[in-house]
């Protein structure tokens, strides 16, 4: 099988729609400002939760920056989330190098596109934002530390909606062996935990005291679990690839690995392929979803 990155984010668009909390959602809504808004998205993919945010007509006036650090990935946004538009009858402008115009009569989002580490973006110092979108992005990151330079992209009284934060939990069913299972999670688990850039495989549970010890306040919480299983032993849409995705990261995290033996590890692997064909496999991940606000008079 190819593994291609930007398909991987394609194909888990209907996962991440199930998995999204909906109280989170709503708080979101409840308190976005009104009027024209400015949206930084960090470790923003190809795009998938702005063609998201179209479709449910979440977004109305706005301006849109889209940034991330794989060329691949924003070049794939910039032809993809036309064709998004396109089929939500908007219309198409191109104002500028790396700039999108996506509006209609009741819509008017200013779409750009940069390519560029996080970190790198928030030292040119841009103006700030309304709304911080990070998606399934923090728990790959050094925290707490990076929470006050991504906060530093928001207004005073900003918003951070930040979504499927990984939290601990990886199931793989039908069990294939329990030790070994358990075993190849605990290491997958670690493999997050010490990567060179930082993670946290219980990043969702710990950003609740991370976010009050920069001085935001959480507005609302609650679990966003990719759950992920056939109907009828065909899985939905492009959810088949995902699976093979997921197992892949696997198979790059753990390959080697001086605590696994390296035969029953690809044997392991094989096995979860077929279940994928098959129709068997059901994977679950637990996640949380916070919506956050800063607090004008400590914000970072």
């Amino acid at each position: 099988m190819e593994y291609s990155f930007p398909h991987y984010l394609l194909a888990k668009q209907s996962v991440d729609d199930r998995a999204l909390n909906w109280h989170v959602y709503q708080t979101l809504l409840a308190n976005l400002p009104a009027g024209p808004i400015r949206i930084i998205e960090v470790g923003a993919g190809i795009g998938s939760m702005l063609a998201r945010l179209l479709r449910w007509g979440t977004l109305s006036r706005a301006e849109y920056v889209l940034v991330d650090e794989m060329d691949e990935n924003i070049q794939y946004a910039a032809d993809w989330l036309p064709r998004v538009a396109l089929e939500l009858h908007l219309h198409v402008e191109h104002p500028a190098p790396g700039q999108l115009r996506l509006w209609d009569a009741s819509h008017d989002v200013l779409v750009t596109f940069q390519t560029a580490d996080v970190f790198d973006f928030i030292h040119t110092r841009p103006a700030p934002a309304d709304l911080l979108i990070a998606h399934a992005f923090l728990d790959l990151l050094p925290m707490p530390a990076s929470l006050g330079e991504l906060f530093s992209l928001l207004r005073p009284t900003g918003l951070g909606w930040l979504t499927i934060n990984f939290d601990g939990v990886t199931s793989l069913e039908p069990t294939i062996d329990s030790a070994l299972d358990q075993h190849i999670e605990r290491l997958y688990h670690h493999s997050m935990d010490t990567r060179p850039t930082g993670g946290d495989s219980q990043a969702g549970r710990h950003l609740f005291s991370h976010i009050r010890s920069v001085g935001a306040e959480i507005l609302a919480a609650g679990a966003s679990d990719w759950v992920v299983h056939a109907i009828a032993r065909r899985y939905p849409l492009e959810e088949a690839y995902f699976l093979h995705f997921i197992l892949h990261f696997f198979e790059l995290s753990l390959r080697g690995h001086p605590d696994l033996d390296a035969a029953q590890f690809e044997n392991w692997l094989a096995q979860r392929r077929e279940q994928i064909t098959r129709g068997e496999l059901v994977y679950i991940a637990h996640q949380t979803d916070f919506l956050v606000k800063l607090n004008g008079s400590n914000s970072v």
